[in-house]
């Protein structure tokens, strides 16, 4: 009996998050499409998450293309076909590796230090200070760190894509002995629209996912500093979670239209 009722109290309370949840995106939706966002804050905000997160994703990447082109040497080399090493690190890097490994890294970089602020303004209750003053906390302080997050992450995950293939172009041409010229000509051509799209289509919503959880995570924050550290690991866990299972959705979509 008491394994039942513990049960239907983990339900409800299941429920009642996923509720609140929605009915979060559903409201922060309803405000941006309303009154826009506030230009000067999402400013900021692209400043503080894309300045600032360049240097940690690019490296990620550059040393991503570089571990993947050794990989794939010695993997090709053993049936004779290592001159395809530089389709292999392109199509690798713009289909999949950059979107979700920048992705889960932005989680970890940017959207912890979104989990955080907004943690700490509530539970300081400066979001119940603001609603005092006549601001509200979703337009002023929510809405724009969305925003900036889904502007900023596509152009970071281009900036690391560049970076994780000038990764591989060095090992290939180094290790392999593929010329820098026919190594060039097969990146250029083996990469389509589609394979570029398709990563940013799905980058767009990881940013997204990503700035949504964690506002969510910071505004339902409560127990003090403690309770500032626990929100906002369980922010960014939830954020590389969400990514990694949503990149299966995506893809299966993507391929399914557009092969």
């Amino acid at each position: 009996m008491r394994f039942l009722i513990e049960t239907g109290k983990y339900l409800i309370e299941r429920l009642n998050y996923l509720g609140t949840a929605i009915y979060f995106i559903i409201d922060v939706l309803i405000k941006f499409i309303s009154k826009g966002a506030k230009l000067s804050e999402v400013m900021k905000q692209i400043y503080a998450q894309g300045i600032q997160s360049i240097l940690i994703i690019s490296l990620t990447s550059f040393a991503t293309g570089m571990v993947l082109a050794i990989q794939s040497v010695v993997i090709l080399s053993r049936f004779g076909t290592k001159e395809y090493v530089a389709q292999l690190v392109v199509l690798s890097l713009v289909r999949e590796l950059s979107p979700v490994l920048g992705s889960i890294i932005f989680a970890g970089k940017a959207g912890s230090k979104m989990a955080a602020e907004i943690s700490t303004m509530n539970v300081n209750e400066q979001l119940l200070a603001t609603r005092a003053l006549g601001i509200d906390p979703i337009q002023y302080f929510i809405i724009p760190r969305i925003v900036a997050c889904v502007l900023v992450l596509p152009i970071l995950i281009i900036i690391s894509e560049l970076f994780g293939i000038f990764g591989g172009f060095i090992i290939g041409v180094t290790q392999a002995k593929i010329p820098y010229a026919i190594y060039l000509s097969k990146t250029i051509n083996t990469v389509t629209m589609v394979d570029f799209l398709g990563g940013i289509i799905k980058t767009v919503f990881f940013a997204f996912i990503i700035s949504t959880i964690c506002c969510f995570e910071g505004i339902q924050a409560k127990g003090g500093s403690v309770g500032v550290g626990e929100y906002t690991t369980k922010a960014v866990a939830l954020c590389c979670i969400y990514v990694v299972c949503f990149n299966f959705i995506l893809t299966k979509i993507i391929l399914t239209f557009w092969g």
